[in-house]
């Protein structure tokens, strides 16, 4: 498509009103798919000349994100969740029915250009599905009568703000406060008392606490701090050896993309002050000056409020130049959006990310604390981390720690979905047992738990008595329960459906390995496996788990290797009765591309397979 010039000089706006930054690369394609509802050629053509990159650096991140499109999407752009907490509530049935209603299949725009259909892989939503998202836009709680009534909206071309509010509706679920939820911190109560007792005394109070990091790997907090303050000396120094100007950064982390994780949302929404709080005081000690809170792609709905936020604590002097009149404490927030991109969890993808590039995951050492966004020293924490670090600073080290395990201090937050009574937010002391989860939220004849989401393990009723912690279970705060009337082989399918379709594409045995194991799986599973297919699906995880470049790509074969573990009859029952091969590959449906390119389909252009 050819811009016009009114067309042009919006994007031109769009540039500018981002500082022609390169670092802004992904905000900038984020609003130019507003505008065009794609990203053509001719604008990365504008964009790249703008931001004086290479064109090629324009298109990779526009062919990177799952958000973005280089063809046109519908005036209405509908995806429906695919996580399996919403598949168990019947999405793909509602799908189904929506694109019949529609006449335009999944993955596809129709032909009159109002509307386009397609998956997501979560939405945030777990608590309140079947879920989705029209132009970016949550959409709660479908059903079949709710999906006629969209349909309606959509032919009558009814703009989104006369869509009925309670289409949008998203409820907290906040089941059971604890340590944090209970005790939430006044805006600017925690600086306060470290602008007084200076910010030797915050860090002492973090140190003393015991607070790891909640996304899951448990890294002790004030080492990361500290590290980062400390910095790498290497990079005080400029190549001519000249004294290097050094930045710090503090980034929170609010691209929760694991299937089943829903509480940053539910922080965000309702302790956004003592999110900022938290990284502001992390500031303080570190002594950085600009902090990014990088927010999933899909909380679009949020991002209005939190500036508001942000605002608010610019005008109360919490944010900006010499904060709470403390000389020199200069500290300020920027928002960046996530653009459908499930490895940006991982913080140096995210990195990556915020400094307008592919969400592609570091080769470390060197680690973001000491060479991390630009290349500077850099914190890198989640919501749940610097909402825990403001309270501590306010309340006292020894508070926090009093309460968990001797290595797992504190509490935890838990976004609980699936089968029970009551999904939603929960927050427990370390400590808790897995049986005592399932009785507060309501779970009956529960077959297994999903801790961690995806990438965590699938424990079986056998292992109830586990406790929550960094010595038994590590969880980033997903708890997906499945009782006895699911299929086990189905959810370790649909958790490795969603690995092969998120990889990021830069390491062979994360590219094709988790291609590989799905494929091996969806063959076990339609009932055509042999032994030797298990065998070789067991082999193939753990390539993918040994091989992998990052921590993400290391975890994309749990799903099997912890159901292969404690299932193994279920997986034995899907196998064939004999040992007859067949092809888990369909070479002659390999070359229909070269077919369709070569303009040849006469017999000679097919080969034929057969089952020995």
């Amino acid at each position: 498509m050819s811009l016009a010039e009114a067309e042009r000089e919006t994007l031109l706006d769009i540039v500018r009103r981002h500082g022609a930054r390169p670092t802004q690369l992904l905000q900038i394609l984020r609003e130019v798919q507003d505008v065009l509802r794609c990203v053509p050629r001719e604008a990365m053509d504008l964009v790249a000349a703008e931001l004086k990159v290479p064109r090629t650096q324009v298109q990779g991140v526009a062919e990177f994100y799952s958000f973005l499109s280089l063809a046109p999407q519908g005036r209405f752009h509908v995806l429906i969740s695919d996580s399996i907490s919403d598949q168990m509530l019947g999405s793909r049935e509602l799908a189904a029915h929506l694109a019949a209603k529609l006449r335009v299949e999944p993955g596809q725009t129709r032909a009159d250009g109002r509307v386009s259909l397609g998956f997501t892989s979560c939405t945030g939503l777990c608590d309140q599905g079947p879920a989705g998202l029209v132009n970016g836009h949550w959409l709660s709680r479908l059903d079949r009568a709710r999906v006629d009534l969209i349909a309606a909206f959509i032919e009558w071309d009814v703009p989104l703000d006369r869509w009925p509010r309670d289409w949008f509706a998203v409820a907290d679920n906040l089941r059971q406060p604890g340590l944090l939820f209970g005790n939430p911190v006044a805006p600017g109560a925690a600086l306060r008392r470290a602008v007084d007792e200076g910010f030797d005394a915050a860090f002492a109070a973090v140190d003393a606490s015991g607070l790891r990091g909640r996304g899951g790997a448990g890294f002790q907090t004030s080492w990361k701090w500290k590290f980062c303050f400390e910095g790498d000396d290497e990079l005080a120094v400029c190549p001519m050896g000249k004294p290097k100007q050094i930045e710090r950064y503090v980034v929170c982390n609010a691209d929760e993309g694991e299937p089943g994780t829903f509480k940053d949302r539910v922080l965000l929404n309702r302790h956004a002050h003592q999110v900022f709080e938290g990284m502001t005081l992390c500031a303080g000690i570190v002594e950085a000056r600009q902090g990014f809170l990088y927010l999933r792609g899909e909380y679009l709905e949020l991002k209005p409020q939190l500036e508001a936020v942000l605002a608010e604590r610019r005008a109360a002097n919490l944010l900006g130049r010499n904060i709470l009149g403390k000389e020199g404490f200069d500290f300020d927030i920027e928002i960046h959006l996530g653009a459908g991109a499930y490895i940006c969890g991982e913080e140096s993808a995210l990195i990556e990310s915020l400094e307008g590039k592919r969400g592609v995951p570091r080769n470390r050492p060197p680690y973001p604390v000491t060479s991390g966004y630009l290349g500077m020293p850099t914190v890198v924490n989640n919501v749940e981390t610097f909402t825990a670090a403001a309270a501590i600073v306010l309340n006292g080290g020894e508070w926090f720690a009093s309460h968990g395990t001797e290595k797992s201090k504190g509490s935890k937050i838990l976004s609980i979905c699936g089968d029970c009574a009551r999904p939603g937010i929960y927050e427990y002391d370390f400590g808790v047992s897995v049986a005592q989860i399932l009785s507060d939220c309501g779970a009956e004849n529960t077959l297994g738990v999903q801790v961690g989401g995806p990438s965590g393990v699938f424990i079986s009723e056998q292992e109830f008595d586990r406790k929550l912690g960094f010595e038994d279970l590590a969880t980033g705060g997903s708890f997906m329960i499945f009782d006895r009337s699911r299929d086990v082989l189905e959810v370790a399918r649909n958790f490795t459906h969603f690995f092969a379709h998120e990889s990021c594409g830069f390491c062979t045995p994360c590219r094709v390995g988790t291609s590989l194991l799905r494929n091996h799986l969806d063959k076990i599973c339609a009932g055509h496996g042999t032994a030797g297919d298990l065998a070789e699906l067991s082999n193939l995880a753990q390539v993918v788990k040994n091989a992998s470049h990052c921590g993400l790509g290391q975890t994309a074969a749990n799903p099997i290797l912890s159901t292969l573990q404690r299932y193994p009859d279920l997986y034995q029952a899907r196998l064939k009765d004999n040992n007859s091969f067949e092809p888990g590959f369909d070479l002659d449906g390999a070359l229909a591309i070269a077919r369709r390119l070569s303009g040849r389909d006469d017999a000679m252009a097919h080969l034929e397979q057969e089952a020995v």
